[in-house]
């Protein structure tokens, strides 16, 4: 395992861009770009450990939005904003002026003036969620574009109906850490296997989630489900095209 001082020099002898766009997709990001995360999530577990503070902000705001229901990736979200020294705001379109009519533009807008992240779930319907978000990041370009924010918060996908990028990287990050490296994952197989639930209806984004990472470092990866339960095509051929540059599966 890395010390922290080592992690620090391998996240600033990577290229990327993260402060300049959201994390929606976890193929939208580059090679770097996702090292520098991983890096990033070790170095300040290494920190807690030794009882050493994490924060980076003095004060803020960490915004969520959850429009299907969810408890992991909602206590998650707010220990890491927590851990950064952001607090955590959650809020209620039911209790809101969205329910008043209220635009999409104009609240993305207004809750930004208190923001410094926002994190959005939005799962239930396939062509809905990930639409969603790219909404909210355009109000958020065009707010700031004309002056009306004073910053431009960052979005976060905390699971949409494509992918759900913080599950899929929090798993990247505990395989890297079991295996000693990323390198060392290439010829590695998982499986991503269907499982009867008798709950609900399961999002498409957790399976697409990991097919659409796990193959861009050379892992032999096997989608198992019964006939019918496919997954979206375009996140397949994604896949597809991932295992291949990889020399993956």
């Amino acid at each position: 395992m890395k010390t922290v001082n080592e992690l620090i020099k391998d996240i600033n002898s990577l290229t990327s861009h993260l402060h300049e766009k959201d994390f929606l997709l976890t193929w939208e990001q580059t090679p770097d770009e996702l090292k520098q995360v991983l890096d990033v999530a070790a170095a300040l577990k290494a920190l807690r450990a030794e009882n050493i503070s994490t924060k980076v902000f003095n004060s803020g705001l960490g915004i969520s939005v959850f429009r299907d229901n969810s408890t992991r990736t909602r206590f998650s979200y707010a220990s890491a904003l927590n851990l950064l020294g952001l607090a955590q705001q959650d809020l209620d379109e039911g209790k809101s002026q969205i329910a008043h009519g209220e635009t999409v533009r104009e609240t993305a807008n207004m809750i930004s003036f208190c923001a410094d992240a926002i994190g959005i779930r939005d799962d239930m319907y396939l062509g809905a969620g990930n639409a969603y978000m790219r909404e909210v990041g355009a109000a958020l370009d065009d707010g700031y574009k004309q002056g009306v924010l004073p910053q431009r918060p960052a979005l976060v996908n905390l699971q949409c109906d494509i992918d759900h990028p913080t599950q899929s990287m929090a798993d990247l990050a505990w395989l890297r850490e079991h295996f000693g490296s990323l390198e060392n994952l290439k010829g590695k197989k998982i499986a991503m296997t269907w499982a009867y639930s008798p709950s609900y209806g399961k999002p498409l984004s957790v399976p697409q989630g990991i097919i659409g990472l796990m193959t861009r470092f050379g892992m032999d990866v096997t989608l198992a489900h019964p006939e019918g339960y496919d997954l979206i095509p375009d996140v397949v051929e994604v896949a597809k095209n991932n295992a291949k540059a990889s020399g993956g599966s």
